[in-house]
């Protein structure tokens, strides 16, 4: 897969060093995968969610560091990219506030 807006990721990892070890993995883990449905995703992060957006659309959110940390993605499968659309506390992930601006 290719990840789009790594150096967010990077961003992340200095904002939150708590983090910086699972999204350096993450990245890894990614960029060597080819997923092509979310139940492959699933076998390597198990608790991947599927959350629906206002725009109807679907985006994957991973559990970071234990759910301390939220990772948002859009996977397109069939170009074989991840976009990184957001990263939250969970306290800041449970607000649901983010769900509108997507």
């Amino acid at each position: 897969m290719r990840i789009i807006r790594e150096a967010f990721l990077v961003e992340m990892a200095r904002q939150y060093p708590k983090a910086r070890k699972y999204l350096e993995a993450w990245r890894a883990i990614v960029r060597q995968a080819e997923w092509s449905n979310l139940a492959e995703v699933r076998r390597v992060y198990s608790s991947a969610d599927i959350v629906t957006v206002k725009s109807d659309r679907s985006v994957v959110a991973f559990n970071v560091c234990g759910n301390a940390y939220r990772l948002l993605t859009a996977i397109h499968y069939n170009r074989q990219i991840v976009y990184t659309l957001r990263f939250f506390t969970h306290a800041e992930y449970s607000r649901d506030k983010w769900k509108d601006e997507l």
